[in-house]
C-alpha cells in the first residue's frame, strides 16, 4: 500500500469539511522535527531538483488580494457569524439571505485581481510544463484567482464561487451572473422542466468534499517530490493533513505563510511573510533551468 493510500483510510472520520481535530488525536500525523530552516538557498536547491511539484494554498493568499477570510474577530457579515451562513443548514432555513452573503462574496471578488503570489505560481507552472516537470495547484480558495492568474493544473478542493449546482437535479453550471439573487424568484435550474432552487457549488461546513477530486489530490500528494503549503492556517481538515503526511515519507514540504501554524515544525522550510514577497523568488526561474 502506497503511503498517501494509506491516508484515504485514515481521513474517513475527517472527510467532513472543515472539522479541526480532536484534543487528543489517535493518529499521530508524523514526526515534529527540529525548527524548520529559512535558508532560501536549500530551498531552491530542492526546487532545481524536484521533477513533480504539489502546491497546497488557502486563505492566506486570497487575502493579500483583499478579499476577506471572514475568521476570527472580523468574521462576521452585517450581524451574522459567516460560519453561520456557510451550512446547509442556513440555506434549507433562509436561502435569500445565504444567497446575498454569496452575492456580496462575489461581488467583492470580481473587483480583486491575482496578487504577485498568485503570478508566480503560475509563472513558474508554464515555465516547468515546458521542461517536462509539474506543478499542481490544491486549493482550498473558492475565489477562482489561481485560475484567473493563468494556473491550469488547479483542484479547488472547496468548490468555486462562480459555480451553481441544483438542488434538485445536481446540474452544476458555471455562473457569472451579477446580481444571481433574481435566480431565486421564478428562475432556479435551467434544466428543462426543473426550475429547482440554486445554490452555490461550494463545500459548506458540515458537507463532504466531492470523493473523486480528493482521490486526484492524494494521487498528486502521493507523486510529488516538493511540496509548498502557501497562506493557509493547517486547522482545515482534511487539507491540513495533506502537508504533513507528505513530510512523513521524507519529501521537503515548505511552509509560507505570515505567521507559524500547528503545523510549522512538521516541515522542513518556513518562510515568514506575505506570498507576494516570499513566493516570486522562491520559484523564480534557477540557474539550472536550460530553457
Amino acid at each position: 500500500m502506497q503511503p498517501l493510500q494509506i491516508v484515504t483510510t485514515r481521513i474517513i472520520s475527517h472527510l467532513r469539511c472543515r472539522l479541526k481535530p480532536s484534543a487528543t488525536p489517535q493518529i499521530k500525523i508524523c514526526p515534529i522535527m527540529a525548527r524548520p530552516s529559512s535558508n532560501m538557498a536549500d530551498f531552491r536547491k530542492c526546487f532545481a531538483n524536484a521533477k513533480h511539484i504539489a502546491i497546497i494554498s488557502g486563505a492566506g493568499v486570497s487575502a493579500e488580494s483583499g478579499i476577506p477570510t471572514f475568521r476570527g474577530a472580523g468574521g462576521y457579515w452585517r450581524k451574522w457569524q459567516a460560519q453561520e451562513l456557510a451550512t446547509p443548514e442556513a440555506f434549507a432555513r433562509n436561502p435569500s439571505r445565504v444567497w446575498e452573503f454569496y452575492h456580496y462574496r462575489r461581488e467583492v471578488i470580481l473587483t480583486k485581481e491575482p496578487n504577485p503570489g498568485h503570478i508566480a505560481i503560475a509563472e513558474c507552472e508554464a515555465r516547468l510544463h515546458e521542461q517536462g516537470r509539474r506543478v499542481v495547484v490544491i486549493t482550498q480558495n473558492i475565489d477562482e484567482l489561481h485560475r484567473r492568474a493563468g494556473t491550469k493544473n488547479l483542484l479547488e478542493i472547496h468548490g468555486t464561487i462562480f459555480k451553481t449546482r441544483c438542488t434538485s437535479c445536481g446540474s452544476v453550471v458555471e455562473n457569472y451572473k451579477n446580481p444571481i439573487c433574481p435566480a431565486l424568484s421564478g428562475k432556479g435550474c435551467e434544466e428543462a422542466g426543473c426550475r429547482g432552487l440554486v445554490r452555490p457549488h461550494v463545500v459548506w461546513f458540515g458537507e463532504n468534499l466531492d470523493p473523486a477530486i480528493l482521490e486526484e489530490a492524494f494521487r498528486e500528494l502521493d507523486l510529488c517530490d516538493l511540496c509548498l503549503v502557501v497562506g493557509t492556517s493547517s486547522v482545515v481538515y482534511p487539507a491540513a493533513m495533506f502537508a504533513p503526511q507528505v513530510a512523513a515519507r521524507g519529501v521537503p514540504v515548505a511552509e509560507f505563510n505570515t505567521e507559524t501554524t500547528p503545523a510549522t515544525n512538521r516541515f522542513r522550510f518556513y518562510f515568514q511573510g506575505p506570498c507576494g514577497t516570499t513566493l516570486p523568488e522562491a520559484l523564480a526561474r534557477h540557474e539550472t533551468e536550460t530553457s
